[in-house]
């Protein structure tokens, strides 16, 4: 790191780094400098104009974001010309924003809103004739609320976004170009222009059916992601809290979605290892991920049967609740409601997916974001850093340490992995073997040794960074045996259904927690579970049935419709309601 550089805002002496921005130092040090479109991991664009600031010397006030500090700066950010022309930027902005504050992500955390009020502003409350709202998939994309910061142009990794000529997000009607569902836009958008379907409406409809049996289950990243809306810090470790919490909703069974990911564990090393000894369909390829998967049925069809067939946590323990825990318990499946909290909005996709259901029921009944349960959270008054805890339903309530860190990238293939060398070594895969394929870094590259037999894995984030790695699979097919792609920075835990903010650094604290799960656990992998191994043992010693309920299928998929809404709260939620729709594009 280069010596630090003295410098001076509002007449305060700091030591900075070099290479930093004024913001960025002013953010560290607790000095409010106003801003809105920016964002730490996305391309500076200097939009807003409200990140103004005073350079001494400087003849014109210089932007905040993209203004890097140098040794003797003096820097004023509050003066009487600043601050009229920073209301005279926010005025521009909010006339481009219509506010619907009850119905936004950004709900109790809005800086816009913020700024509004600080400077007292008075908001529209219409829109423009000529704005849309677009339903693409899981995905609305609210015209009247873009203010063409274009962070999520920056960040969309199908190029499926651009700006129209109004300077308003526009949806690509080319052949070529899909939504992936990965909600990234979502969690980049400053003023929740982006939302997933049914955010926040399916709330209204989760009243708990009495002649049902329901069942949720929470997916590894939200136990170290929730508490941040309740006063926690980042990477909180909040499991028993959350189960408390789930419990007053009015559940009558909490389970955890890493005990569902123990069994794709299982099935996935299986694969592994057939693979590996076949030499067929090689590079095995996660499919944990429906975004990536959708990513892959839409653009890359030619590498479909390299995804692994192993059907991803959520639906896996849906399909278990609903067929083994239903036989066991002489239930019958369609008294059984079943609800997952995903940190993902194209888990939302997900459960709808046609080749998913087992008899012609549906595994998982609906999925809710982490955002929609902190809102059912503070609806019923339950605030988890108060809330005494309670443990995980039994029997799907004890993962291994390998299921948690299913919520980090690379901690899918280093569980498949730890099992799958189990499997055929008889011993356990040394730690020092998978270290690297942890963290944030795009792409990570490990070979391991299974036995004599060298298996080089690629562990992907992010889907740009998956794009390079299918184009070079394509010029040289044997270039890896596993690859594991999550389609959110930093895997679920960055993804576009958490609490925001998110950016990389609060994904990786909350990676760190779920490793910090894993190192104090007893069980470390899939394969010493003991539930796991009782309903292999007792239900799917059967292969017809193991196949039927821990496997899937994949197929080439088509473009999605784009839809045309009244507004973002009529968001067509299932098949049945055609009404709802006011024009299909394409």
């Amino acid at each position: 790191m280069q010596k630090e550089i003295l410098i001076k805002i509002n007449g305060k002496s700091i030591f900075a780094e070099p290479g930093k921005t004024i913001l960025a130092v002013a953010k560290e040090n607790k000095i409010d400098i106003p801003s809105l479109c920016f964002h730490p991991d996305v391309k500076v664009k200097h939009h807003c104009g409200l990140c103004l600031v005073r350079v001494v010397n400087e003849p014109k006030l210089q932007n905040a974001c993209k203004t890097l500090v140098v040794a003797g700066m003096e820097v004023i950010t509050d003066s009487v010309d600043i601050n009229d022309l920073r209301t005279k930027n926010l005025n521009k902005i909010i006339k481009k924003h219509v506010f619907e504050c009850d119905d936004c992500v950004w709900f109790q955390h809005c800086r816009l809103l913020e700024l509004v009020k600080r400077f007292n502003i008075q908001p529209p409350v219409t829109q423009n004739a000529t704005e849309k709202v677009l339903q693409v998939g899981e995905m609305v994309f609210d015209q009247t609320k873009c203010i063409g910061c274009e962070n999520c142009l920056n960040i969309c990794p199908t190029e499926f976004l651009s700006m129209n000529k109004n300077k308003k997000v526009e949806v690509s009607s080319e052949k070529t170009k899909d939504c992936i569902n990965c909600g990234q836009c979502i969690v980049h958008c400053p003023v929740g222009a982006m939302e997933g379907v049914g955010e926040f409406e399916e709330l209204q409809k989760l009243i708990l059916d009495k002649g049902k049996i329901t069942f949720v289950q929470f997916a590894p990243a939200i136990r170290s992601s929730i508490g941040e809306e309740f006063g926690l810090a980042n990477g909180t470790i909040a499991t028993d809290q959350l189960v408390a919490g789930l419990k007053k909703i009015g559940f009558n069974f909490v389970f955890d979605t890493a005990v569902g990911a123990d069994f794709t564990t299982m099935e996935e090393s299986d694969e592994l290892i057939e693979r590996l000894e076949t030499g067929k369909n090689l590079p095995a390829m996660s499919s944990c991920c429906p975004a990536w998967v959708k990513f892959v049925e839409f653009n890359y069809p030619d590498f479909i049967p390299n995804l692994c067939t192993s059907r991803s946590p959520q639906v896996m323990l849906g399909g278990i609740i609903k067929n083994y825990w239903c036989q066991k318990n002489k239930i019958d499946p369609k008294d059984v409601f079943v609800v997952s909290i995903m940190p993902c909005i194209a888990k939302k996709y997900e459960i709808k997916r046609e080749e998913l259901k087992i008899n012609g029921i549906k595994p998982v009944d609906l999925v809710l974001t982490t955002r929609e349960l902190v809102r059912l959270f503070k609806k019923n008054n339950i605030d988890i850093s108060k809330i005494a805890g309670q443990p995980i339903d039994n029997p799907f309530g004890k993962p291994s340490g390998a299921g948690v860190i299913y919520g980090a990238s690379g901690g899918v293939f280093e569980s498949a992995l730890r099992t799958a060398y189990y499997k055929m070594s008889k011993t356990n895969l040394p730690l020092n073997d998978v270290l690297s394929i942890r963290g944030g870094k795009g792409t990570k590259i490990k070979k391991i040794n299974f036995g004599g037999r060298i298996v080089k894995v690629c562990v992907v984030n992010g889907i740009k960074n998956a794009k390079k790695v299918l184009s070079a699979l394509q010029k040289k097919p044997h270039l890896y045996d596993a690859v594991e792609v999550m389609a959110c920075p930093g895997g679920c835990v960055g993804g576009g259904g958490q609490s925001l903010p998110t950016n990389k650094k609060v994904s990786a604290e909350r990676a760190e927690a779920l490793y910090q799960i894993d190192d104090n656990s007893v069980l470390k992998c899939a394969h010493e579970n003991p539930c796991v191994l009782d309903v292999y043992k007792n239900y799917f010693c059967n292969q017809k049935v193991k196949k039927e309920v821990l496997h899937t299928v994949f197929v080439s998929k088509r473009k999605t419709k784009i839809i045309q809404l009244k507004n973002s709260r009529e968001t067509l939620l299932t098949k049945e309601p055609d009404s709802i729709i006011k024009k299909t594009i394409l």
